[in-house]
């Protein structure tokens, strides 16, 4: 299973749930960037709850709960991405290929996507899912300075695989995927909260570019390989590649709660 390289939901609950943790946001103006174009977002299970609510009271009830940073796990079959347990909140989280995990106190996130309506007019809702987590170093997670330095590896070997199955790393349809994944990070979809560290916003934008590349060589028909078993040895070969990406793109989300460790 590739992933999307598409901003999770769980990114941005995390950074901008940090960034108002570091004082650096206001309760709304969080609970509006991480909603975006969704039509709401709440969270069920909260302790002290019944009924969901929403985020401004979620994050805040959180907070007191002793939540002092947030982590992402991007999680897919075979690699457990940002985990650290238990087993229902691993299997929830892998369901959704997401999810926010508290640090400080054991509470976590998964959302529940659900959406209605003709294409190009969704109605998009999100319900997060509260459940208990196990307090442990997540599952695989490097830190911002080897996610850096995988990235860059990452990128040269993207380029090489993609050479090496034919398949156009250049040129106009590349350099339109590329160019569209800028927009969205210029538009602020990619771009990280206030509050973190340079680093890692350049390894974000790096990991973005990669994700590009490996999206792009999974979609096109052009070059040599276009049967099924082709195409399946495309992802097969792109898949340490997708690997690294997702993983610089969780340490680049973690790169809050990475630097409120180092200050223990």
């Amino acid at each position: 299973m590739i992933s999307d390289p598409s901003e999770p939901r769980s990114g941005r609950l995390a950074m901008w749930g940090n960034a108002l943790l570091a004082g650096r946001v206001s309760p709304d103006d969080a609970a509006g960037a991480i909603t975006g174009d969704d039509a709401a977002h709440r969270v069920r299970g909260l302790p002290g709850e019944t009924a969901p609510v929403g985020l401004t009271l979620a994050l805040g009830r959180l907070r007191g709960l002793g939540v002092t940073g947030w982590r992402v796990a991007l999680p897919v079959p075979g690699h457990p991405l940002g985990l650290s347990g238990p087993a229902e909140f691993n299997a929830r989280a892998l369901e959704a290929t997401e999810a926010a995990v508290g640090f400080g106190a054991p509470y976590g996130l998964v959302p529940e996507v659900s959406e209605a309506g003709p294409a190009g007019d969704r109605h998009v809702e999100v319900v997060w899912e509260c459940l208990p987590v196990r307090e442990a170093h997540p599952a695989d997670v490097p830190s911002l300075g080897e996610a850096e330095r995988e990235l860059a590896e990452g990128l040269r070997e993207a380029t090489l695989v993609l050479s090496r199955l034919d398949v156009a790393a250049s040129g106009p349809a590349a350099e339109a995927a590329i160019d569209a994944y800028r927009a969205r990070a210029e538009a602020g979809r990619a771009a990280l909260a206030p509050g973190y560290p340079p680093r890692a916003v350049r390894v974000l934008e790096l990991a973005g570019r990669v994700g590009a590349l490996v999206a792009l060589a999974l979609t096109s028909g052009h070059g040599g390989a276009v049967s099924a078993s082709e195409m399946a040895a495309r992802g097969e070969a792109l898949r340490p590649v997708e690997r690294v990406a997702r993983r610089a793109r969780v340490a680049a989300y973690n790169a809050y709660v990475e630097e409120l460790e180092r200050g223990r």
